[in-house]
């Protein structure tokens, strides 16, 4: 990191006087290095930088060396179309972490091509690669995704090599990074077409709630915009309850509290649904420190998060949190080179919290009653930007930003002491520094603050209990009059849990679509059952597959048949309600539940995990950043 600090200020003082290190006296005509007058050089810019004169001189011929490659690179480019490409290789590839890795190619070749010669190469058995942050696709061409001369792309393991020697190689790739995004990606989309009709208990769905949990009250024709939970922050977090579900928090802007899309409302549902997955899956990685696999989850939710509008974008701070979790993979996985991406991203996040919180976060205490929590996102922030300022060899910029980030870091150290005291009150360890955090280290408060938290998280539980009270009493009237036990849900959760209007849903079924059949009877009919006994099916069994596939003799039989005649307690407990989908084999069954399963387990179990920071790896970040800094002040 220090090379990088003192070749960008050395560039800056070459700018500044035009100099050429590619050009006599500097480089002769074979590219060799201009000895005394670099040598001249180093001795003059060494005291304006505070550096010993050997440290700058080999600065200055790594610039030269840099230079004359590019001017190389420049020329073969125009004479033969190929182009060099800058590899930046996982850390632990690199023979010599000083030496710099390139690659000349063709730009109208496929990706797959240069994966290939990359993984022969370095050794490299599964790889992924990055440019500006997004994943090239290995079936289509270098020049067709912004793949230009000179380019920086970053390479990036699919998976731990050793690990994957262990595996089968049927297993190797079930757990590889494109399997576990394609299993991110089914799982989210299964609950995305969950509308909350089901018993929520055996049946999880998304929501959407504010920033304490309760749901909103939103339309039917609105909903389909945003039916999921923020991945993060005060205004959007995501956690499951009893019933598993996720949780999107507005800022409060727009009508109704809403954010505003103008794009088409299916499109916006599941790219929101598919963005905020995927950011949490990759959260879970980082948890788990792995960052290679993580960031590959993170740059998913990024370009998912690109086809919401920027007005959605710019109304919850869950965009901005992602942002900073991209930057903090690059820096841990020393892959700061890409650094205008990384800069970007940053000013993006900055922005955002802007948005969210107001200029003073006045509409954060607005909204939540302290801005406490929140100041680890803050700190975070100053500190990569320190670090790409520190990177860019603006010095006094990182120090500026680095006081901001030591100011932060003291108030956000908690006493040991107090944190004993609170958990010897029977709160967690995270609740304890939630609650600290957020009252600004006054333990009394802090007390009051988590008691306070714990009692509106079950009023919220049991306004959940009590709403599916009224929804099974609403059910059991509708059953009365002879609908199904899933039309007459179905029904009711359109219309809101007024019995009456869900009546009349049912009574207009084919204009609403909400009910397949508007009796029980009319799926189970006798000929029907006869056909189903006759081929020696179970009485019960025959009747339950009829109710589940809609009265459909042929799908009944192949579903009695799937499961040898005797349907899983699942499938009986829909078997009074016919359905109007496909009908499901247990095997698609098993698939999807194991698939919700897999990504429920990625998700908090608290709304503010995304704050829950022990701040120990920025500690360390901080002391690197001092130590660097001090090597001289300009």
């Amino acid at each position: 990191m220090a090379e990088l600090n003192t070749e960008a200020k050395l560039k800056n003082l070459l700018k500044q006087e035009k100099i050429q290190l590619w050009n006599p006296p500097y480089t002769d005509p074979d590219h060799n290095p201009g000895t005394p007058h670099m040598q001249e050089l180093a001795e003059r810019f060494a005291p304006l930088l505070c550096l010993p004169t050997e440290e700058v001189s080999n600065a200055l011929e790594s610039i030269r060396v840099q230079a004359v490659k590019r001017g190389k690179g420049n020329k073969m480019f125009r004479e033969t179309n190929v182009a060099t490409l800058e590899l930046l290789l996982p850390k632990d590839s690199k023979k010599d972490p000083k030496t710099r890795n390139f690659l000349e190619t063709k730009l109208d070749v496929l990706v797959q091509v240069v994966v290939d010669r990359i993984r022969e190469e370095y050794g490299l058995k599964n790889i992924k690669l990055i440019l500006n942050g997004k994943t090239l696709s290995t079936e289509r061409r270098l020049e067709q995704q912004g793949v230009r001369n000179h380019s920086k792309m970053m390479v990036l393991k699919v998976s731990d090599s050793e690990w994957k020697q262990q595996m089968s190689e049927e297993e190797e790739k079930r757990k590889s990074q494109l399997e576990s995004i394609r299993r991110t990606q089914k799982g989210f989309q299964i609950l995305s077409e969950r509308d909350g009709s089901d018993d929520p208990g055996t049946t999880p769905f998304l929501e959407i709630a504010d920033q304490k949990g309760n749901p909103l009250k939103i339309p039917h024709s609105e909903k389909k915009v945003l039916v999921l939970t923020g991945a993060q922050g005060p205004l959007a977090s995501m956690c499951p309850r009893s019933q598993s579900s996720f949780r999107l928090h507005t800022s409060g802007r727009g009508p109704g509290g809403r954010p505003h899309v103008d794009q088409d409302p299916c499109h916006v549902s599941q790219a929101l649904i598919l963005a905020m997955g995927f950011h949490e899956k990759g959260r879970s990685l980082m948890k788990r420190k792995q960052y290679d696999n993580a960031l590959c989850h993170l740059l998913q939710a990024d370009q998912q998060f690109s086809q919401c509008g920027s007005a959605l974008l710019s109304s919850v701070d869950n965009y901005a949190v992602l942002q900073l979790d991209i930057v903090w993979c690059y820096q841990v996985l020393e892959a700061l080179s890409c650094l205008d991406d990384g800069r970007s991203r940053l000013q993006r996040a900055e922005d955002c919290f802007l948005q969210c919180y107001g200029e003073q976060q006045q509409r954060l205490l607005m909204i939540k009653g302290n801005t406490g929590s929140e100041e680890v996102l803050f700190l975070r922030l100053y500190l990569l930007q320190s670090l790409l300022s520190y990177i860019e060899g603006n010095d006094a910029q990182a120090r500026h930003q680095l006081t901001k980030v030591e100011s932060l870091y003291a108030r956000l150290c908690l006493d040991s002491e107090k944190m004993t005291q609170l958990m010897s009150l029977g709160f967690t360890e995270r609740e304890a520094r939630l609650g600290l955090r957020a009252c600004q280290g006054d333990m009394q408060e802090a007390a009051i603050h988590i008691s306070n938290r714990r009692q509106e998280r079950e009023q919220m539980k049991q306004r959940e209990r009590q709403k599916r009270k009224r929804l099974m009493e609403g059910v059991t009237s509708l059953m009365e009059l002879g609908y199904a036990r899933r039309d007459a849900t179905r029904a009711l959760h359109h219309a809101d849990g007024d019995v009456d209007k869900a009546y009349a849903i049912l009574l207009d079924s084919d204009q609403t679509a909400v009910a397949s059949s508007s009796y029980t009877d009319g799926a189970v009919g006798p000929e029907k059952l006869e056909q189903l006994l006759y081929l020696g099916f179970e009485r019960a069994a025959s009747e339950a597959a009829l109710r589940l596939t809609g009265g459909d003799v042929q799908s009944a039989t192949q579903l009695l048949l799937d499961n040898q005649g005797v349907l899983s307690p699942e499938l009986l407990s829909d078997s009074s309600s016919p359905s109007s989908e496909e009908p499901s084999t247990s095997s698609s069954i098993s698939e999807d539940s194991e698939l919700v399963n897999e990504v429920l387990e990625d998700l908090s179990h608290h709304e503010e995990d995304y704050l829950d920071l022990t701040l120990e790896e920025e500690s360390q970040l901080i002391a690197t950043m001092k130590s660097y800094l001090s090597r001289g002040a300009i």
